[in-house]
């Protein structure tokens, strides 16, 4: 389990569909060593703090396995790291092996898995497609969101190592199907909205669900 790659980027302002849009989500490599702080990483920041950031979305992880298939989906785009606007593109961490709750720990950083990625239209802005909302979700690689526990710094080619696995045992990808109501388990959800290493955004949302199928 590594990190292949650490990609930051400040806000910036484009332009998508005739207006003028704030976003950050273009992230570029970077090779020397980068502070992992408990709401972002240094040089890094986020355009819209409602929706974006947070010490439970402090930092986005993408799985390099995946730019494979994004290469097949998207011949014509010349894909990089950073690409989905991850701080750490990874291998060997993937959505239906990891826990919410996992605990990692990268030199003196540690991090917990708190959530799947839920992507607004700013991903669409970076790819320049308008469709590509529907299809980063629809092909359920999401990538997922770490918490900081404790700060420190990384740089590109530092090792991963499970500190701890949440016993729960709700996938990053079992949490993502719950959402999308792609899988029907009436106890699965029901243990999710008691998931404390979930964001509480998350757990309201299940017992939602829960409330509806009642």
């Amino acid at each position: 389990m590594k990190i292949i790659s650490v990609n930051v980027g400040l806000p910036r302002e484009v332009t998508w569909k005739g207006r003028t849009v704030s976003t950050g989500i273009f992230k570029e490599p970077v090779t020397d060593r980068v502070m992992v702080r408990s709401l972002n990483l240094d040089e890094d920041g986020q355009a819209d703090l409602t929706v974006h950031g947070g010490v439970d979305k402090a930092v986005y992880a993408y799985p390099f396995e995946h730019y494979d298939y994004w290469r097949t989906e998207l011949p014509d785009t010349d894909l990089t790291m950073g690409n989905f606007g991850e701080n750490f593109t990874t291998t060997g961490l993937k959505e239906e092996d990891l826990n919410i709750g996992d605990c990692f720990q990268i030199g003196s950083v540690e991090l917990m898995v708190t959530q799947p990625r839920m992507p607004c239209y700013k991903l669409g802005i970076r790819f320049g497609r308008a469709d590509m909302v529907k299809r980063f979700l629809a092909s359920r690689r999401t990538g997922f969101y770490f918490r900081v526990l404790q700060e420190g710094e990384v740089v590109a080619g530092d090792t991963l190592a499970l500190v701890s696995r949440d016993e729960n045992n709700i996938t990053v990808a079992d949490i993502t199907q719950l959402y999308t109501r792609e899988k029907n388990d009436p106890e699965l959800l029901q243990r999710a909205t008691q998931l404390e290493a979930l964001p509480e955004s998350w757990r309201d949302y299940f017992q939602e669900q829960v409330r509806r199928v009642r």
